[in-house]
């Protein structure tokens, strides 16, 4: 349960962060990290497009760069896109000017609209503050489904998603190799059972 939810203290630290959304609406919010890329993208696009769900993808700059028509048929079929650095970097293994140069190298390609996602959900406490002051919006997660492990198999990702959801959750998925053998079969099922239940999906505005 702490990687597939935060811990408080991680809340603490981030205060202004949008972890969870309003928990009085049965909705969610579906997020895919790290992509674009065609092993990967192109079928959750599909997925998506079978249950007439949209999703928010936090998309690495210099994957938006090698694959700029993913970037545009992510947009075309009217999903939101976020900023999850260019290359991808650990805000504490980073200055902070280094950190948000890569941010900013990002939103270049990327045109977000400042909606940010920090990789691994971890930055410095002053790159999170700048960006707060420069009008940037900080999305963390409800539920991280860990399609990514390798520890995992498919059937794990979808009863996480049955366990951790709530009302208002900001839901994580990847649009990455680690995840795509799982999400073949997860992203289907956990849809299926999100929309059984009665979830609306929603984007950020």
């Amino acid at each position: 349960m702490f990687i597939e939810q935060p811990a408080i203290f991680l809340r603490w630290l981030f205060p202004h962060a949008l972890w969870r959304m309003g928990k009085h609406e049965k909705v969610v919010y579906l997020t895919f990290d790290d992509g674009p890329i065609p092993e990967a993208t192109p079928f959750i696009l599909d997925v998506l497009d079978d249950f007439g769900i949209k999703a928010t993808f936090f998309m690495v700059g210099d994957n938006a760069r090698k694959y700029p028509h993913l970037l545009e048929e992510v947009r075309r079929r009217g999903h939101r896109i976020g900023n999850h650095t260019y290359n991808h970097i650990g805000g504490l293994k980073w200055s902070s000017w280094k950190y948000l140069g890569n941010v900013r190298m990002a939103e270049d390609i990327l045109q977000s609209g400042k909606l940010f996602r920090p990789p691994h959900g971890w930055m410095g406490p002053i790159q999170y503050r700048v960006l707060r002051h420069m009008g940037w919006r900080v999305v963390m997660w409800d539920v991280v489904t860990r399609d990514y492990s390798r520890l995992l198999t498919a059937a794990d990702v979808v009863r996480n998603v049955k366990r951790y959801t709530r009302p208002g959750s900001i839901i994580t998925f990847h649009d990455s190799l680690k995840s795509i053998d799982k999400l073949k079969s997860a992203l289907t099922e956990s849809l299926q059972w999100l929309t059984d239940e009665g979830y609306e999906f929603r984007v950020f505005e």
